[in-house]
């Protein structure tokens, strides 16, 4: 794990956007099509806002999400409505987006489907993910029920996730994540940043968190 240091969130947001582009060019010299995956949430709007905008061959980059609430894109609550927003504009409009809500589909289901959906776009080229102070990432929520099933070595790409007193979710699994082959982790405040610490030294059903961060670059700003 390497820690980057920010002197503000402005240049962070900038910085983690730099890397990420260069990640993808990259891996566009040596495949056909390159897969990104990146989490919900505000934190990294003001990322996708300065990567949106980044001179990547989009037309040969598959976007995806780490996690999605159960609720289709009229929902001010999906990952997937945010991605179209700040993201998949500008030159990334042009990026091929796989929504992991599958309409008309409960949780379950849905999580199958897309397992085999996204099975042939692996492995992850270059993953963005944030964590709570909780030491959740994606939705791989301690506690949750379905958390141990997204731990084991053997998950699918995809599975739900039910956490109290949310609505049902689906995460990519941890080893799908771990298994990026450019992984960066965005955090913000000494909060996170202690949690962070305290993680590394948890088992990932404590602290799911610490299932993903071998050889990750973590970006912090307070």
């Amino acid at each position: 794990m390497k820690i980057e240091d920010y002197l503000d969130r402005e240049m962070l947001a900038i910085g983690v956007a730099n890397v990420m582009a260069g990640a993808l060019e990259n891996t566009l010299f040596t495949h056909e099509r390159a897969l990104m995956v990146v989490p919900g949430g505000t934190s990294p709007g003001p990322i996708f806002d300065a990567l949106s905008a980044a001179s990547v061959d989009w037309d040969r980059v598959d976007v995806t999400l780490t996690d999605e609430r159960w609720v289709d894109e009229t929902s001010d609550r999906s990952n997937g409505a945010l991605l179209r927003r700040r993201l998949l504009v500008d030159r990334a409009a042009a990026a091929r987006f796989k929504p992991l809500y599958r309409d008309g589909m409960d949780v379950d289901a849905g999580a199958a489907d897309v397992s085999g959906d996204l099975a042939d776009t692996l492995p992850i080229s270059v993953l963005l993910l944030g964590m709570g102070a909780d030491m959740h990432t994606a939705s791989l929520f301690p506690g949750a029920e379905g958390l141990d099933a997204a731990l084991a070595p053997d998950a699918p790409v995809a599975l739900p996730i039910h956490a109290e007193g949310q609505e049902p979710r689906i995460s990519l699994s941890a080893h799908v994540l771990n298994d990026a082959m450019s992984k960066h982790l965005v955090i913000f405040g000494a909060e996170k940043r202690a949690a962070l610490e305290r993680a590394m030294d948890l088992t990932p059903q404590d602290a799911p968190i610490a299932a993903v961060l071998e050889d990750i670059t973590v970006h912090w700003a307070d």
